[in-house]
């Protein structure tokens, strides 16, 4: 396992259906005010199990347009943005959970040269049914999305931890706690 003690940003990420909000949500109940989590900033409503501030498309412009993001991405038509509170508890040494995006990850990488990354997965069956419980797409879009899975890679030195979040929530949770709890004692 890749070692996270000197970890400040780790940086969550993993296709649709994964469970990363579900599994932020079991970790941050249980971490302590040790670790913070990233707020993000959406162009779309919230949904069940999401931690995110809703922005329209306008809002996002003025804010991105003042600086007010540390990161930002658009995927799908959608935008997606970290606020810049992030780069404020990285330099008072607090580590930071993001719930970031596979195909960003490298930008990222070159932003914070020691963020460590998780990529948090789950079987192809198990993908498919949570984006169906979702109900978000219908079940050609989710034939369509799981069919276009990117190849992932981010350069060698790159610190990545791979959790397969098929099973129980606990489990894949106490695997990322740990990760959480080697990165707080830094």
């Amino acid at each position: 396992m890749t070692r996270f003690d000197s970890a400040k940003l780790i940086y969550v990420m993993g296709p649709s259906g994964a469970g990363k909000d579900s599994l932020l949500g079991f970790a941050r109940e249980r971490v302590g005010a040790h670790v913070m989590f990233s707020h993000r900033y959406i162009t779309r409503a919230a949904a069940d199990g999401e931690n995110h501030i809703v922005l329209s498309h306008d809002e996002f412009a003025s804010r991105l347009s003042y600086g007010l993001f540390a990161m930002h991405w658009e995927s799908l038509g959608l935008c997606y943005g970290i606020g810049i509170e992030l780069d404020a508890w990285l330099a008072r040494g607090m580590p930071v959970v993001v719930n970031g995006s596979r195909q960003h990850a490298e930008l990222a990488l070159e932003r914070y040269p020691d963020a460590r990354f998780v990529h948090i997965d789950a079987a192809p069956s198990v993908l498919a049914a949570r984006l169906a419980r979702r109900g978000r797409e219908d079940a050609r879009q989710i034939e369509a999305r799981l069919a276009r899975r990117p190849a992932f890679e981010l350069p060698a030195h790159a610190h990545v931890v791979k959790i397969d979040n098929s099973g129980m929530l606990a489990d894949a949770g106490t695997q990322f706690l740990d990760l959480l709890a080697l990165a707080g004692r830094a």
